[in-house]
């Protein structure tokens, strides 16, 4: 059985960290319904790509007219009956539409409600925009990351402020609000700032500074760049390969396999570290990273190869893992996915069969929540709901 079956969240938002929660806790067991706006409303919001977010596995829809006061209504019923409620309006909007954390509460004493903003509810920078690249500017991990070829911050290969930063920040304080309410019967209200996130990522190189008043730059503290043994190199067939020697032994493994015992008892002499890239850069630049991995990394060296995303698609590893399963779009055909591969999640799995885009579960939802035939039919009608 999924850990968290039992549970249903309301899901307000679309795409972004808080989809990302809803993906994260679908994936756990619990019962995700997303709500969008009717046609009608359909430009306000942004409509993900079929094969985003795990093209909505485990996730129902309805589209409701939150415009309307029939519509907020519809909110407020549904909210009397989920665990629940995720939303990422900015800052204050949530409210002023009548579905904010007040406003459900009367409906619900014991709800949990997750609001994710870039910023947080408050402050000076709570209604500024902003995307990912900007929490991880704010949040201070651009500055120590590698610098690219004019010595700007290297642009991330991955949306860390809205995967980790966000998105799992907020299903982690989701679940944890759940558990006290199991214990209390209290709800919860969670401000989840994605920049917040971001700097619980960094808090090592934050911590490090607030007690000792030491920075860390890109390329001068050990897990930036300083250290010949923690950083990246290029093979003779254009691939690149990761080393992250940081232990002795490990270290004293590299240096042997790579024929560079010279350096065995200069791990952190700060005045060899240049010559030792140099060898390092021209060691790794005779043979291929294929080469190189079958010579060194199940050998105690802590070398790994950079895969490319198609080479992730297809490593041996992940695939012993079960770490794809199938899906199926009726128009786009079969295609594979992300499993749910966070620890606990069942990672064998049937091939998810996709719905057509405008299909929604809007008469089983709303008749879980106690709405009857001829109510729901009349909602139809007058387009609050579809």
């Amino acid at each position: 059985m999924a850990l968290l079956s039992g549970f249903t969240v309301l899901d307000l938002a679309s795409v972004g960290p808080a989809a990302r929660a809803s993906r994260i806790l679908a994936d756990y067991g619990m019962d995700i319904i997303k709500v969008a706006p009717v046609t009608a409303q359909g430009a306000k919001q942004i409509e993900p790509v079929f094969h985003a977010y795990g093209a909505g596995r485990g996730t129902r829809r309805i589209r409701v007219d939150l415009k309307s006061a029939e519509g907020r209504e519809v909110i407020a019923r549904l909210a009397g009956r989920v665990d629940a409620v995720i939303e990422s309006y900015r800052p204050g909007v949530a409210a002023r539409l009548g579905v904010g954390y007040e406003n459900l509460r009367a409906h619900n004493a014991g709800i949990v409600y997750c609001s994710t903003s870039g910023f947080g509810q408050d402050g000076p920078y709570s209604q500024w925009a902003g995307h990912d690249l900007n929490y991880l500017a704010v949040g201070g991990f651009l500055a120590c990351s590698g610098r690219d070829a004019e010595g700007r911050p290297a642009m991330p290969g991955a949306t860390a402020a809205d995967s980790a930063g966000g998105g799992m920040q907020a299903a982690m304080a989701i679940i944890a609000a759940l558990l006290r309410r199991s214990r209390t019967g209290e709800g919860a209200y969670l401000d989840v700032a994605i920049a917040d996130g971001v700097l619980n990522l960094m808090a090592l190189y934050i911590d490090q500074f607030l007690a000792t008043g030491e920075d860390t730059r890109a390329g001068e503290a050990l897990l930036t760049g300083k250290y010949a043994w923690y950083g990246i190199y290029a093979t003779s067939d254009g691939k690149h390969l990761s080393v992250g020697a940081i232990e002795p032994h490990f270290f004293r493994n590299l240096c042997r396999l790579l024929g560079l015992e010279r350096f065995s008892d200069a791990q952190y002499d700060e005045t060899r570290q240049e010559e030792m890239k140099r060898a390092f850069r021209e060691r790794f630049a005779t043979r291929t990273r294929d080469e190189w991995v079958t010579h060194l990394s199940g050998a105690d060296t802590c070398v790994a190869p950079v895969l490319d995303i198609p080479e992730v698609t297809t490593d041996r590893h992940l695939r012993a893992r079960n770490t794809f399963m199938r899906a199926r779009h009726p128009e786009r055909g079969e295609f594979e996915q992300l499993g749910p591969i966070l620890a606990g999640g069942e990672r064998r799995q049937p091939v998810y069969e996709l719905r057509p885009n405008r299909a929604t579960d809007t008469d089983a939802v709303l008749q879980e929540a106690g709405f009857g035939t001829a109510e729901i039919a009349s909602l139809r009608e007058r387009g609050t709901v579809e």
